[in-house]
């Protein structure tokens, strides 16, 4: 089993860049593929980034390439998203999950953290 929780989300301005880290528990982090979602009030949760057991792909929604970036240090068990550029579009809770496969749909993730409230202001 994996406890994922999330950390760096906050209040940024347009054009601003934030980091959001997620922590996973348990000795099996480099087993799964992980991604990153979001969740704007009133929206479905959608998928923003993945990224593979070694790092060496990763796949991401349109509306963020180029300004966003997934990575991940199996040594410390932490997936990071590195976000600039940031627009008021935004503006969510961020969520990382686990996987075993590389996924882009909710329902192909197991493990979920609580979330990050990231609010970009225009």
């Amino acid at each position: 089993q994996v406890q994922l929780v999330e950390s760096g989300g906050g209040l940024v301005q347009a054009g601003g860049s934030l980091r959001l880290s997620c922590a996973a528990s348990g000795r099996t982090f480099n087993s799964y593929r992980m991604g990153w979602f979001r969740q704007a009030p009133g929206k479905e949760r959608e998928f923003v980034a993945a990224i593979s057991r070694s790092a060496g792909s990763s796949l991401y929604t349109d509306s963020v390439k180029g300004r966003f970036t997934i990575s991940r240090d199996n040594a410390k068990n932490t997936v990071y998203l590195q976000m600039n550029s940031l627009k008021p579009e935004d503006t969510a809770v961020y969520y990382c999950a686990a996987s075993g496969i590389m996924a882009t749909q909710t329902s192909q993730y197991e493990y979920w953290g609580q979330g990050t409230q990231v609010t970009v202001s225009s």
